[in-house]
């Protein structure tokens, strides 16, 4: 049987910017840079869909671990097993 719905299917209410959010991105976020071991949040930019993670991860946090041309690993906690997820810096929020 054929799947039904896409990556983004079901989250209109949690992938919704603040009413002071919306507009152009924001260069600074697009430009900011993590060292490894930094704590960090996982808050999705819905303007841009490229290097963005699944949504049931959005909240999150999670450190730093690794660096992949212009986006992040960072590792969370997702129930008990531990997962490392490649996202771009400006789904990401310094804790």
């Amino acid at each position: 049987m054929q799947r039904i719905g896409g990556f983004r299917r079901k989250t209109r209410h949690k992938l919704r910017k603040n009413i002071h959010e919306r507009g152009k991105i924001s260069i600074k976020k697009f430009l900011q840079k993590f060292d490894q071991g930094t704590r960090v949040y996982l808050k999705a930019d819905s303007g841009y869909q490229k290097g963005m993670y699944f949504p049931r991860y959005h909240g999150k946090a999670g450190i730093v671990t690794g660096k992949q041309g212009s986006c992040y690993y960072v590792k969370i906690k997702d129930q008990n097993k531990h997962k490392i997820l490649l996202v771009h810096p400006i789904h990401l929020k310094r804790a």
